[in-house]
């Protein structure tokens, strides 16, 4: 099932897409509510969900506009450094153990909001990423049994402001930037892609300038590894995103000049089977200015 949380004449809802349309199951089931929460936390409700998508589609999807996926996810990690290109690039060595980083929710917009360049830097990054929401939570999962708590996969961009990264060695800076982290808009769940969303193409773009092209069967640590690794120290939580790593191609990179994001410009990441985030870039001047109006 394809889902996607988004408004339609100011009011959000949460529907189902099958092609151009969908179901609106907020008014189609009580209990649904206006995002992913309740569904990823009664797998009876999302049952019927199922059912209910199968009803007559009376929304075009052109008219919702998407907002995120779960309003406060209760937390949001991400690996660094999981594609072999990626490492070098960078200039790291290759891990033995997955860099590990989390994001604040102040840092994350829905697909399709700006992505806000901020005052004090112009090295703004883009990231294509896999990201997988959690179903069932637990602590010490086995990896034979880590893809049973995926509740479902969407797309992210880890936007980046690169001289800010490199301050520190944890990252955590550069990482969580106002409205940088942009998420969706579609939320696919485990039946609808390969086991562990493992073989899709995924891709950033400005325009028709590719910037990052490669597969998620590329990644060093999978879905399941990365869900066991995780939860060996920490006790996942439904809801809980996890970004799985950009492949090669970022802009800090680009020879001989790194290519940074611009306002103006409008930066696509898009997965295989799963769907495409826009992002239009603007300074953090006009965000302010646009919020005052």
């Amino acid at each position: 099932m394809r889902l996607l949380v988004g408004s339609v004449s100011g009011k959000q809802s949460v529907f189902a897409v099958e092609g151009d349309t969908a179901v609106n199951l907020t008014e189609a089931l009580p209990g649904v509510g206006r995002d992913l929460a309740a569904l990823i936390g009664d797998p009876a409700l999302l049952g019927q969900a199922r059912e209910a998508a199968k009803g007559d589609r009376t929304v075009a999807v052109a008219d919702i506009t998407p907002a995120l996926p779960l309003a406060a996810p209760p937390t949001i990690i991400c690996l660094g450094l999981n594609y072999t290109d990626h490492i070098k690039e960078g200039g790291y060595d290759i891990p033995d153990y997955p860099a590990l980083f989390m994001r604040g929710q102040q840092s994350i917009m829905a697909a399709g909001q700006p992505m806000v360049r901020p005052r004090c830097s112009e090295r703004l990054d883009y990231e294509a990423e896999l990201m997988l929401v959690i179903g069932k939570g637990g602590r010490h999962i086995p990896e034979a049994d880590a893809l049973d708590h995926v509740f479902g996969y969407t797309v992210f961009n880890d936007g980046s402001v690169r001289d800010y990264q490199r301050k520190t060695h944890q990252w955590t800076p550069g990482k969580n930037f106002d409205d940088t982290g942009a998420i969706g808009p579609f939320v696919v769940t485990p039946d609808e892609v390969p086991p562990g969303a493992s073989g899709l193409k995924i891709e950033s773009r400005v325009g028709d300038e590719i910037l990052q092209s490669s597969n998620t069967g590329n990644m060093i640590w999978s879905v399941a590894q990365t869900i066991a690794t995780i939860s060996e120290y920490t006790t996942l939580q439904p809801g809980d995103h996890i970004a799985m790593g950009t492949p090669p191609g970022v802009g800090h990179a680009k020879k001989p000049n790194p290519r940074w994001l611009r306002p103006g410009e409008v930066v696509e990441v898009e997965i295989e089977g799963i769907g495409l985030c826009a992002s239009p870039i603007i300074d953090e001047a006009e965000a302010e200015r646009t919020a005052a109006e």
